[in-house]
């Protein structure tokens, strides 16, 4: 009839099915979602696995580039010290077979026999502005004597556009430098150093030798390095 409500108990009946209904839904819903979150899981897992593992390759990889970089700085630097080392070996066995061919031509059984002489001189600038000398005497003509007597020098040049010789003395800056003493049987070394007057140009060096027998006088062409010559 027109008018007429619905009683109470329709209203139950009916949220108990809406409910109903929806719980079905739900269920439904559930099993057709399941396996598809089980696999996005499964998914993520192994994701998550790979992940951590491509991490640990890439540290891996970085400590070995590390590594390599050390040794290969380690092995540069060796190779450097190992080519130093062979060039200072190449140097001293260069300098040692001078010494033999020396040794050879003063002592041997055809070296030529020679009394006492200046075989060389040698001058290297130092700081302050002196030089320092080298000077090697030999005498092989008695083998069994002993040579003693005093080295001097004098160096010639030019100065101010003029012949100027320096003497033992003003080399020394002393008005009575002793000279340098030796002694020896087949060679010997002297060095020492010597002071030259500004705007002088050295040229020659003049050495003068005089012990138990006659003096002997020779010159040199002056040189920075490794100077010989033949004496007067």
């Amino acid at each position: 009839m027109p008018g007429r409500r619905i009683p109470l108990l329709a209203w139950i009946i009916i949220g108990v099915l809406w409910l109903l209904s929806l719980g079905a839904m739900w269920l439904v819903a559930s099993r057709l979602a399941a396996p598809q979150l089980g696999q996005a899981q499964a998914d993520l897992r192994a994701s998550q696995h790979q992940v951590a593992t491509l991490q640990q390759q890439i540290q891996g990889l970085k400590q070995r580039q590390v590594n390599l970089t050390v040794s290969d700085q380690i092995s540069r630097a060796a190779n450097n010290e190992v080519q130093a080392s062979l060039a200072e070996r190449d140097e001293q066995i260069a300098a040692l077979r001078a010494d033999v061919a020396f040794y050879e031509r003063l002592v041997g059984a055809t070296s030529q026999r020679k009394g006492l002489n200046a075989h060389s001189i040698e001058f290297s600038p130092e700081a302050g502005g002196t030089w320092a000398y080298t000077v090697v005497l030999t005498q092989n003509l008695n083998r069994g004597a002993i040579s003693e007597g005093q080295l001097r020098f004098a160096v010639e040049g030019v100065r101010n556009g003029k012949l100027t010789t320096v003497s033992w003395n003003e080399l020394h800056q002393k008005p009575d430098a002793a000279g340098q003493a030796y002694s020896f049987r087949y060679f010997q070394q002297l060095s020492g150093s010597v002071i030259l007057p500004k705007d002088f140009t050295p040229q020659r060096v003049r050495i003068s030798l005089s012990g138990d027998g006659a003096p002997v006088n020779q010159t040199f062409d002056w040189k920075a390095a490794g100077t010989s010559g033949a004496g007067e």
